[in-house]
């Protein structure tokens, strides 16, 4: 009871001090905000766009072109195999006159398909899969151009690796940045706890002097310095929202363009724990650096 009553009086003694100078604190809480709503915010619009991905579920197409010479015959054994194979989900055979005719229609080269002896596009089968695994597809692709009239083999996986590859990067930058900030955290949290200690100088030396140990003089500030990081992270989390909500007017109008909706969500409450975790706990480790590096220098004076 003891130690929870030391823990509760000191506790009380850094609200009343954050009530007695309430916008210099709310000042330092929204520095501390701002700085983590960068990485905050550069996450979450790479887990929208993630999801945006998943939900538009593109599959990756496999084509694949016959031999100029190939009959309709070898076209129904290929036809044929494509049936037994079981990492394909769909497959559509397209004539070359069908082919011919919707290249015209989407392209206009109607001028310049009357100046053509004959037909140049193969016949082709396109195939969609049930796997989007690179290697997979690399494997079924080889298997493909083994199959006999066939030419060759296109194989659409580019887009797949190149979104992969953004949201890597993304997620990468999103934590360099919290590494990054969450330094100049600690740094801005050690400082204003510096002050508060050259503040108490006196204080804290007679508190020496009667016997005090020094968890008992660091506790409050451990709790200043985790309280303000908490009140940071809550800081960061409504400039995030408010950031969204500005964003979702310019998405909502891009999206009906595209005759679809989609609109940014904010991270759930796992993502807004886990922030405020951090932000308390940084801030504590910047109370922690700067306290223990103090009280080493006040020594009670005979």
């Amino acid at each position: 009871m003891n130690w929870l009553e030391q823990h509760y009086l000191a506790l009380g003694l850094i609200l009343r001090r954050f009530a007695r100078s309430p916008l210099s604190s709310l000042l330092a809480m929204m520095v501390i905000g701002v700085a983590l709503s960068l990485p905050l915010g550069l996450y979450t619009l790479v887990d929208n766009t993630r999801n945006l991905a998943d939900n538009v579920q593109i599959q990756p197409q496999i084509t694949v072109f016959l031999s100029p010479g190939a009959s309709a015959v070898s076209a129904r054994e290929i036809e044929a195999r494509l049936k037994e194979e079981h990492a394909i989900r769909q497959f559509r055979f397209i004539p070359r006159d069908q082919a011919m005719q919707e290249l015209l229609q989407s392209a206009g080269l109607a001028d310049v398909a009357a100046g053509l002896d004959k037909n140049p596009l193969p016949d082709a089968f396109v195939i969609e899969t049930l796997s989007t695994n690179p290697a997979e597809l690399e494997s079924l692709r080889n298997d493909l151009l083994k199959l006999p009239k066939v030419d060759s083999v296109l194989l659409d996986t580019v887009w797949a690796k190149r979104l992969n590859g953004m949201l890597r990067l993304g997620r990468d930058i999103a934590l360099l940045l919290a590494a990054l900030l969450g330094f100049a955290l600690v740094v801005v949290t050690s400082n204003t706890i510096r002050l508060q200690i050259l503040s108490q100088r006196d204080e804290i030396e007679i508190s020496k002097l009667i016997g005090a140990t020094d968890a008992f003089i660091r506790r409050p500030f451990l709790y200043h310095g985790a309280l303000q990081g908490l009140g940071g992270g809550l800081a960061a989390w409504l400039i995030v929202i408010l950031g969204l909500h500005f964003l979702n007017t310019g998405v909502d109008e891009l999206a009906r363009l595209y005759a679809s909706r989609f609109h940014l969500q904010v991270p759930g409450t796992g993502d807004m724990l886990a922030l405020l975790l951090f932000s308390s706990l940084l801030g504590w480790i910047g109370a922690f650096l700067a306290v223990g590096r103090h009280l080493r220098e006040f020594e009670p004076r005979a």
